[in-house]
């Protein structure tokens, strides 16, 4: 059988909506709104864009946003001072810096800097040392594994006793995501570039999470029957039938894999969308947790 399509758009509107009713009962009770702040550093189209689409979705959840587009060439000590004077402000619950910074600036000094009760983003070393820790939760999880693990709870796949593999060890998406897996009791492997016979691993696994930005890297018949598939990747691939010229394509391929997996997230429509909507989540939970 075909596999169930994981509808990401409707999962992350779901979430979306349960945000906005709660951020409506907290103005109701006389609190202040949760309010983002973004940190945009150059003129990289992409950056810019994801940036764009933060802040418009505050402002549909009812959430406040502050936008701080600097310039390319801004020192680390210029804006190290803009990151301390938003952790001392107390209208700003959630500070997002957009990665990636300019080569000539410290990411992993910025990311030290951020108040761990402001990081949305859960990037800062002290909310991931607790994610990798036994026993300690963070206060806030990384957006897109953490709504990796979401669409897989959501649509009732069981991760608990799991063989799992993670295609990919970036410290945003591959590393938090394992972490998530293993705190739910699956068995988890990462595969990587140096890893060998990447495709009889992902043979093993009940569910699959790709994110190493190769466009449809991963085969249909690479996937075990029924197992769990997650597609972070968003490449772009020709196609001459579409007015820009290209389509936007997972790390899997997804017409092949879909005749074997048991579930599966679409590419453009899957990941993406919880991406923001668990950024959401994360700006509420903060501004809940600086009241208390």
């Amino acid at each position: 059988m075909p596999a169930q399509i994981i509808d990401g758009k409707l999962i992350a509107q779901n979430l979306r909506e349960e945000v906005t009713a709660k951020v409506a009962r907290r103005l109701a009770d006389g609190k202040t709104k949760p309010t983002l702040a973004t940190v945009l550093v150059g003129s990289r189209v992409d950056s810019a864009t994801y940036v764009s689409a933060k802040q418009k979705a505050c402002a549909e959840l009812g959430m406040g946003s502050v936008s701080h587009n600097l310039p390319e060439d801004i020192s680390q000590e210029e804006l190290e001072k803009i990151i301390k004077s938003l952790n001392a402000d107390k209208s700003i619950n959630g500070i997002l810096v957009q990665l990636p910074l300019p080569a000539h600036l410290n990411e992993e000094r910025i990311l030290q800097l951020i108040s761990i009760e402001k990081d949305v983003d859960g990037f800062s070393p002290l909310n991931i040392g607790r994610l990798a820790q036994k026993g300690r939760e963070p206060l806030f999880v990384p957006c897109t594994p953490y709504g990796c693990i979401y669409l897989l709870e959501k649509s009732g796949v069981k991760i608990e006793g799991a063989n799992a593999v993670v295609l990919g060890r970036s410290n945003i998406v591959g590393m938090p995501a394992a972490l998530l897996l293993i705190s739910r009791n699956a068995t988890v492997t990462v595969c990587h570039s140096r890893t060998k016979d990447i495709a009889g691993m992902i043979r093993q696994a009940d569910i699959l999470i790709a994110a190493i930005g190769k466009t449809e890297f991963v085969r249909g018949d690479w996937i075990k029957p029924g197992a769990a598939v997650i597609d972070v990747g968003i490449n772009s691939k020709p196609d001459a039938t579409k007015k820009s010229g290209y389509r936007l394509v997972g790390d899997v391929n997804y017409d092949e894999a879909k005749e074997t997996a048991g579930f599966i997230t679409p590419v453009p429509g899957g990941v993406g969308p919880m991406t923001i909507a668990m950024l959401m989540n994360n700006t509420y939970r903060a501004a809940e947790i600086q009241d208390s």
